[in-house]
């Protein structure tokens, strides 16, 4: 008979494996290319065939197993693919199989689903590459996936930034209001502080969002236009330098100077493929539009910044301040949730762990209020 710990790790597994099954799912529904959509199709019945192996382990120990509860994780998963499709979610779903990828490594008797999870994450890392890859991307045919599963995560984050956007201003705004909410302002004086808080907050973040896009581009410009004059002058030292760049990826250089003497065949075609190899720039997009950025930077911190304003809009004294730390502790909840599809830990934890921080720095800030409060006074 199994111990309790490791009934207890059976049960992780099973529910571990139900819940990857139902993403994979959700993946295949949601997908609309027809080879992608095998791909998850058949990932999701390989996890349930794993999930079986731990059913029958827990059922050979005489353990009654209750209807499969998918977790908050698992469905803000498949709310997010259903809602904003594959592309947005795939990201973090393959950084959380290349992190569980040896998970069963020392399981007695896992040998065989050991290998599988391994083939899991490399699977999903390579269509996060094919997602990041530009079209006629001949450099990507030597590169491998794995790398370029790297660069598509780096610069994959939209999901992760988003959340941050929205913590900064629900955190800094539930702060400032709590502040001068402990210095005992009146309703007006707290609701003006929190809607200026808000407006500053998010024109602050908008602002540095478009500055740090724009001063990226420009470098990415002024970087291209040295690489072209380079390319046009110096076409031999090019050819050779993205050569010895596939060879230092483990290319044989034969093969390697191959590539590079076809690539330089065409001077668009170089110059690109120079730019994503040796600059890490893509010139179709230099780093993304500034205005978007910024709108979507200013809308995100207006919406994390309402938490804590919105109940001075309806309610006064104490029952609003109660209401805007209610409040305020649903949004960290809410953040701490979506920070676990990025930490590796359960949504209970993460949204526990978001409310404490956040209403720990709300308290701080409310005793120093009231002690300026009373010192100005």
């Amino acid at each position: 008979m199994a111990t309790a710990q490791e009934i207890k790790r059976f049960r992780r597994n099973l529910a571990d494996e139900l819940d990857s099954a139902a993403v994979y799912d959700t993946l295949s529904a949601v997908e609309k290319d027809d080879e992608r959509r095998r791909i998850f199709a058949e990932l999701a019945a390989s996890e349930r065939e794993h999930a079986s192996v731990w059913r029958e382990k827990l059922a050979a120990n005489g353990i009654a197993l209750r209807p499969h509860r998918r977790s908050a994780k698992t469905r803000l998963l498949q709310t997010l693919t259903r809602t904003f499709g594959p592309s947005l979610v795939l990201p973090t779903v393959a950084a959380a199989e290349y992190a569980d990828r040896d998970r069963y490594a020392r399981e007695p008797g896992a040998e065989r689903l050991s290998a599988q999870e391994q083939q899991h994450a490399t699977i999903v890392q390579a269509i996060v590459a094919k997602n990041r890859e530009p079209e006629h991307d001949h450099g990507h045919e030597v590169t491998g996936a794995t790398e370029s599963w790297h660069k598509g995560a780096t610069s994959g984050n939209d999901l992760r930034a988003a959340v941050l956007g929205a913590n900064d201003g629900l955190v800094s705004n539930f702060c400032l209001i709590m502040g001068v909410a402990g210095a005992g302002s009146v309703n007006r004086t707290i609701l003006l502080t929190g809607l200026a808080g808000l407006v500053a907050g998010a024109c602050s973040m908008a602002l540095g969002e478009w500055l740090s896009v724009t001063n990226a581009r420009e470098l990415a410009r002024t970087q291209l236009a040295k690489e072209a004059d380079e390319l046009e002058h110096t076409p031999d030292a090019e050819r050779h330098e993205l050569a010895l760049i596939y060879q230092a990826k483990g290319i044989d250089p034969e093969e390697a100077r191959r590539v590079a003497a076809q690539i330089m065949r065409n001077k668009d075609e170089a110059l690109n493929t120079l730019a994503r190899e040796e600059l890490g720039i893509d010139p179709k997009e230099l780093g993304g539009n500034p205005w978007t950025a910024a709108a979507v930077s200013f809308g995100l911190f207006s919406i994390g910044a309402a938490f804590p304003t919105a109940p001075f809009l309806w309610a006064h004294g104490v029952p609003a301040i109660a209401q805007s730390v209610a409040l305020s502790a649903c949004g960290l909840a809410l953040v701490g949730v979506f920070t676990s599809l990025f930490n590796g830990r359960s949504a209970t934890f993460s949204a526990f762990r978001q409310i404490v921080i956040g209403l720990a720095a709300a308290a701080f800030t409310a005793g120093a209020g009231r002690l300026l409060g009373v010192s100005i006074s």
